[in-house]
């Protein structure tokens, strides 16, 4: 199930941000136009899928500190300079609206302020869902919605059309958590498990007191953790149980002479070993430079033996040397072939090397260049009216 477009409305900086994905989407552009608001958006969405977002919202300070802190409108006279930006009455509840669409299923949710409630309450002020819909296809309309949500119900259509008697639900929890029921649902449970399976890598440690320079208790481990902590018997299970050659080419490729082995410590522990030409003997995690064993994490990320989804990178080039780039392009888009990959960099060496890698590898790939206008987060080069097609579900 390919994302074909990511829509984002009023969070933080992107205030209606409708772009296209591709089956590597590179995002790119300055410091401060919004690369961290989409990551963070798609992060959102994971959490919806696991009934965290609420929780997610609150982390970040609630819905109020997450919301597009400019005017609901703004004029022409303000863009040519006329009149300064300034605030005006609301004409629209307060949303904070998130979505995704592609050929076989889309989704979106919409999450608001309390109605009402009991105001003595500690989580008064704990965002609600108002509203949740899965359609068929990449554009919503009304005879392709198979379930929705409106504040605190939810209807299911059957195979015969027929939409199911109203079911309650909490304000705070997701349909995609309480209804993905093979029998009653199942294209609730298909989007939720897509979703689920969706990873994020953003700025994994590598100093000197990172989790992957310590040992660890081996266990098969077919998805290295967020962290990297489970490095060595990540790539161990990639020995064992994924593409050994690909890993001994991405090894040489970044490292030429060099192999990588996995060793016992003792106590079932595990170990990075990377021997190196001219050297005596190998050297350990705790011994590897920072670029060093940020490459091998990203070796173990992508060439896991179960590919995810949706593959979100943020930044892989932090801490790689020029030289590196190249093979990590080349590791990025041999994860393409099984993944979807939505890769935000700033490092145009890299963003070229991943154009040459999957050109040659006749895997589609696209750049959408982020940019600031009045503060809102922009596609550059694009008039707004030139985005994908994408409804949102009304109140």
């Amino acid at each position: 199930m390919v994302i074909a477009t990511l829509a984002v409305e009023n969070y933080r900086s992107l205030r209606r941000l409708v772009v296209p994905l591709d089956r590597l989407t590179v995002v790119t552009g300055a410091n401060g136009v919004g690369k961290s608001s989409l990551y963070r958006a798609l992060r959102l969405l994971a959490d919806a899928a696991r009934n965290g977002a609420v929780a997610a919202l609150a982390r970040e300070g609630g819905l109020p500190s997450t919301l597009w802190a400019g005017p609901e409108t703004i004029g022409r006279a303000v863009r040519e300079g006329i009149y300064p930006v300034q605030g005006v009455v609301r004409s629209k509840s307060v949303s904070l609206r998130l979505g995704f669409g592609g050929d076989d299923f889309s989704y979106a949710i919409d999450f608001g302020l309390p109605a009402g409630g009991d105001p003595q309450s500690v989580f008064a002020l704990d965002p609600e869902i108002k509203r949740e819909s899965i359609w068929h296809g990449p554009l919503l309309r009304p005879a392709a919605v198979l379930c929705e949500r409106d504040n605190r119900i939810v209807r299911i259509r059957d195979d015969h059309r027929t939409w199911s008697e109203p079911y309650p639900i909490r304000p705070y929890d997701s349909m995609l958590s309480e209804f993905a029921n093979p029998r009653l649902a199942p294209e609730v449970l298909r989007v939720r498990e897509q979703i689920r399976s969706w990873r994020f890598y953003d700025h994994i440690r590598t100093d000197a007191a990172a989790p992957a320079r310590a040992s660890q208790i081996g266990t098969r481990t077919p998805v290295m953790s967020h962290d990297g902590a489970d490095v060595a018997a990540a790539l161990q299970t990639i020995r064992e149980a994924g593409d050994d050659a690909a890993l001994d080419q991405a090894i040489d490729l970044a490292f030429p002479g060099s192999r990588l082995t996995v060793e016992g410590e003792g106590g079932g522990r595990l170990g990075l070993r990377l021997h190196q030409h001219g050297l005596l003997r190998p050297l350990g995690a705790a011994e590897l430079s920072d670029g060093t064993l940020r490459y091998l994490l990203w070796a173990a990320a992508l060439l896991a033996p179960r590919p995810a989804g949706l593959l979100v990178l943020n930044e892989p080039e932090t801490s790689l040397h020029s030289q590196l780039l190249v093979p990590l392009a080349q590791l990025i888009t041999a994860a393409a072939a099984r993944s979807q990959i939505i890769t935000v960099s700033h490092s145009q060496t890299l963003i070229n090397a991943l154009h040459h890698a999957t050109e040659e590898a006749g895997i589609p790939a696209s750049t959408i260049e982020l940019i600031k206008d009045f503060g809102e987060t922009c596609v550059g080069g694009r008039d707004p009216l030139d985005g994908p097609a994408w409804r949102w579900p009304k109140r």
